[in-house]
């Protein structure tokens, strides 16, 4: 039973390092809400492309500060799956974030100020009452840097980008190995190079490198760590 104290989760990490999935699964086995931070900024880019406002110098970023303040994003748990997915203004979205057209743009998206600064409101106040596990770039430096729990995960670039290459094979995605990790590496340097929010370890925050740990051994790890700060046998 986890009824009693609460506490906020942040896990942070590069991008495809598998945060989500330990999130998720950390989130179900103890009863928390799973919020994916990263999925609100996909959100974003999504209704910058829909709207036109990349061309090839980049984002109209005057354009996308006009508009910041009618994009409303949610989630809603799946009654199939148990998962929470990604709403853009009602529509779910959740397929369409994950494409490479939005992976290629939001680390783009993500450093822009304003963007960072309205959702960064949003999820604070998701994460109020506690109880939250939530996942992205900066949860335990920017969005929750009080939170009881903080993991930062990393793996190699070559492991991150073969495990992202798997995941849109097996949802009919054609992509390149190459493709895939020279986006990587420039989310990675992009997202830690940004001067809002750089992608960052928290001092008080546990380092995994699950570059060859399996699903089930990162939950066991993160188990045993909630276990350990909840003072829950």
């Amino acid at each position: 039973m986890y009824a009693r104290r609460k506490i906020n989760v942040a896990i942070d990490g590069f991008s495809s390092c598998g945060k989500s999935t330990m999130a998720k699964d950390l989130a179900q086995a103890v009863g928390y809400t799973y919020i994916d931070s990263g999925a609100m900024y996909r959100a974003v880019t999504l209704y910058a492309m829909r709207n036109a406002m990349f061309d090839d110098s980049g984002i109209d970023e005057r354009r996308l500060a006009d508009d910041i303040a009618k994009i409303d994003i949610r989630f809603s748990k799946n009654p199939k799956t148990g998962r929470n997915e990604t709403f853009l203004n009602g529509e779910c979205v959740e397929n369409e974030i994950r494409s490479m057209d939005v992976a290629a743009r939001v680390s783009a998206v993500a450093a822009i100020g304003f963007v960072r600064r309205a959702l960064v409101v949003k999820q604070r106040a998701i994460g109020r009452d506690k109880g939250v596990v939530m996942d992205g770039r900066d949860i335990g430096t920017v969005v929750f840097p009080d939170a009881e729990l903080k993991i930062f995960v990393t793996a190699s670039p070559e492991i991150r980008a073969q495990r992202r290459v798997d995941e849109l094979v097996a949802k009919g995605v054609a992509v390149s190995f190459d493709e895939v990790l020279a986006n990587v590496r420039e989310r990675d340097h992009l997202d830690m190079t940004r001067r809002e929010s750089p992608l960052m370890k928290a001092a008080d925050a546990i380092e995994l490198d699950n570059s060859y740990m399996s699903i089930a051994e990162q939950q066991a790890f993160l188990l045993a760590q909630f276990h350990r700060v909840t003072g829950r046998l």
